[in-house]
């Protein structure tokens, strides 16, 4: 038994909770949460939470259906059931050890549709660069069309960045070094992972291949499609979210933005979907748009709990049918 492997695969699970813990304790300390319970059957409205549900699954389908697309320039090819359940756990699982979904995914698709693993993770990457490319465009985007929004928060309520920095906490420094220094792991993680890869010959070929699918993707206005759709629907699930509570109900669609993007950021930190980070970012970015500490609080625990549960609930689905439909087809 390789005691080294053991260790490493066990700090992968406890220091990712470790951090997000952490950061939620720091923001949840002395925080009432019998409130919560308050809010939920009495201020909040469901109706616009079910109504974001079908964006977060779509979103996901988008995913594997795109995901198919890479696959067939190279020979493989998978079932769309197939492609869609491999991503509703890939996200489950990744609650349990961020960012191993994505390796979980193309074993799912080895196993039940005989894809090839090496072939698979490369349009993995592909996949994480056109996406990355897009979230930069639309954070560029963001930045630039929020400079006068936040120009004018400042002018008319007298405040400075220079005092926003100051109210900043110590504590709030520390959180945001620790989330720097976490992301910069993970980074150096997925390199180690990599040059695993490059070791063996024809694993290397398989993910090149992955990567070079893109250039003989047919239909590539369906494929761009998806690609927008995804981020599309992954912000109307998030946007829709505001309508449930008075307090960022009548936010608008730019602070909707906004916090989105910060929110996306956030979740490159480690962290099982991106909690601790998460909270920190979308509270602080609401908080500069007038919402209250507590609402703010509210707001950022209600949302990632509910959609996280959404997350685990499709991912207990994906393997269901999966094993139902592989039942199915051994009779």
């Amino acid at each position: 038994m390789d005691i080294k492997r053991i260790v490493s695969d066990t700090l992968k699970i406890v220091l990712p909770l470790a951090l997000g813990g952490a950061i939620l304790y720091w923001m949840y300390r002395g925080f009432d949460f019998k409130s919560i319970k308050n809010i939920l059957l009495n201020e909040m409205n469901w109706t616009w939470m079910i109504l974001s549900f079908p964006f977060g699954i779509l979103a996901q389908m988008f995913r594997g259906w795109r995901w198919r697309q890479t696959l067939s320039p190279i020979g493989e090819h998978a079932r769309k059931s197939t492609a869609i359940h491999s991503i509703f756990i890939s996200y489950a699982v990744s609650l349990v050890i961020p960012r191993i979904g994505e390796f979980m995914r193309c074993v799912v698709l080895k196993r039940h549709d005989g894809v090839s693993f090496p072939k698979a993770l490369g349009t993995v990457v592909t996949e994480r660069a056109i996406d990355s490319v897009l979230v930069a465009i639309v954070t560029g985007s963001t930045l630039l069309i929020q400079m006068r929004v936040f120009s004018t928060f400042f002018s008319q309520t007298g405040t400075s960045m220079g005092t926003i920095l100051r109210k900043f906490s110590t504590t709030g420094y520390i959180v945001t070094i620790i989330c720097g220094i976490a992301a910069l792991i993970l980074i150096h993680f997925l390199l180690k992972k990599l040059s695993f890869y490059e070791k063996v010959k024809t694993t290397l070929g398989g993910i090149w291949q992955g990567i070079i699918s893109l250039k003989n993707v047919k239909n590539i206005p369906l494929f761009l499609f998806y690609t927008i759709g995804i981020w599309v629907c992954y912000f109307l699930h998030y946007y829709l979210t505001f309508f449930c509570f008075d307090f960022t109900a009548n936010l608008g669609l730019q602070c909707a933005l906004v916090t989105f993007v910060v929110g996306s950021i956030a979740v490159i930190v480690p962290t099982p979907n991106g909690a601790g980070p998460w909270h920190f970012a979308v509270k602080t970015m609401l908080i500069l748009y007038g919402v209250s500490d507590v609402n703010a609080l509210y707001f950022v625990l209600i949302v990632h709990t509910i959609q996280t549960l959404l997350v685990i609930v499709l991912g207990v689905y994906g393997c269901t049918a999966l094993a139902f439909t592989d039942k199915i087809r051994k009779q």
